[in-house]
């Protein structure tokens, strides 16, 4: 016959429990009985889950007893407990198998049940002396006891299962993070190919429509190594490695910029970019990373500006700060989106874009704080700005 349940288990969730022997040792002395113990209970088994005793009764967590010859037999059966005073003047059970064989004259069992309704098994006690247990207030204490022990299994299965979901779920997001960071790779030399087939293209002698094709394609590309490299650096971070940040003193940060917003602006070729760059001030930064940043902002402010309405970027440098911002009109976002918006996987304010995978706005703080800088934004009704800082520093030695 197949057990319904795993032995081990039970008896590890009655050991673990501090109050179930509390409990034990409650009744022993509320009672006088010698042994007193929770046992699993089946039709084939019965097993010791934990015990209190003062006879040298002899079970141990994890001992067996012959189950036919137990009254807890009886009481998983018919499911009723049982209770005896004195087995010598008992009319029921003076003459039964099981206290001649156990040596007992005082004996109570009470079924455990679990929240589902089903049998555990038996709180029970034995002594060799008679004992005086069928009153109201040893009854209502055995019956409390057999229901908080109910309660505390249950409790312990949730918990198990609890810890077996998170463990489940936390196993399948290394796997995911894995193959995003595998697909994220090895789209790279796809998109390689691309980019290096786009510009033979464009060195040929195309005419009007394949010139516009060419111009649509590589706002495509770009947009597509935007979204990968957005997915490597997502991996990195949450499989500890952190976006890797290397710093130099640059004086070509404002072309650098420039070419950022040549490269996003081939994806909306008639929304106006106004910029102001006053970068007189070397800035000592990571700047393929400023640029993933600037990147990300740009495209969100394009994404989820007014369409028509110019996008405004500022940079400046000074001998004590760099400040970059990006602002756009628009409908302003809303508390509750505030609070998660550099989350990842977060897509968009009040507008969720089909475009991105809502990573942009998070890699942009991830590279905000890799600078030693912040990433910041205020939005009303008249416009959302988002505005990167970080103190100037100079390069070591």
């Amino acid at each position: 016959m197949i057990e319904p349940h795993d032995f081990k288990a039970d008896i590890d969730a009655v050991g673990r429990s501090n109050s179930i022997l509390t409990l034990l040792e409650t009744v022993s002395l509320a009672t006088g009985m010698g042994f007193a113990a929770v046992a699993r209970v089946t039709e084939s088994r019965w097993v010791t889950c934990r015990a209190v005793d003062h006879i040298a009764f002899g079970l141990q967590p994890g001992d067996e007893l012959d189950v036919e010859t137990t009254l807890c037999h009886e009481v998983r059966q018919y499911n009723q407990e049982i209770v005896i005073d004195d087995v010598q003047t008992d009319e029921t059970y003076a003459n039964h198998h099981c206290p001649a064989r156990y040596g007992f004259r005082g004996y109570i069992s009470v079924p455990i049940h679990l929240a589902d309704g089903s049998f555990f098994g038996t709180l029970c006690a034995i002594d060799p002396e008679p004992r005086r247990l069928k009153n109201a207030r040893v009854l209502s204490m055995f019956r409390l006891f057999a229901q908080i022990i109910g309660e505390i299994l249950d409790a312990d299965e949730q918990l198990a299962n609890s810890r077996a979901t998170v463990a489940h779920e936390q196993r399948l997001a290394r796997v995911q993070e894995q193959f995003i960071a595998i697909l994220a790779h090895d789209l790279r030399n796809p998109v390689h190919a691309l980019t290096s087939g786009l510009r033979l293209l464009a060195r040929r002698e195309l005419d009007d429509r394949g010139q516009q094709l060419v111009h649509l394609m590589r706002g495509s590309v770009n947009r597509m190594e935007q979204l990968i490299e957005n997915l490597l650096d997502q991996a990195r971070s949450r499989t500890g490695e952190g976006i890797v940040i290397e710093r130099a003193t640059t004086h070509d940060l404002g072309p650098a910029l420039e070419q950022i917003i040549a490269e996003v602006q081939t994806t909306a070729p008639d929304q106006k970019i106004e910029t102001c760059f006053d970068l007189p001030q070397p800035v000592y930064c990571d700047v393929p990373r400023i640029c993933q940043m600037f990147s990300n902002l740009l495209s969100n402010a394009l994404t989820h500006g007014t369409k028509g309405t110019p996008i405004q970027v500022q940079a400046v440098s000074t001998d004590s700060l760099f400040k970059l911002s990006v602002t756009n009109a628009g409908q302003p976002i809303t508390e509750d989106k505030m609070a998660t918006l550099f989350s990842p996987f977060e897509r968009g304010h009040d507008r969720p874009s089909r475009e991105g995978l809502g990573l942009g706005l998070f890699i942009a703080s991830e590279i905000a704080k890799g600078h030693g800088g912040k990433l910041s934004v205020a939005s009303d009704s008249a416009r959302t700005v988002f505005c990167f800082e970080m103190p100037q520093v100079q390069a070591p030695g």
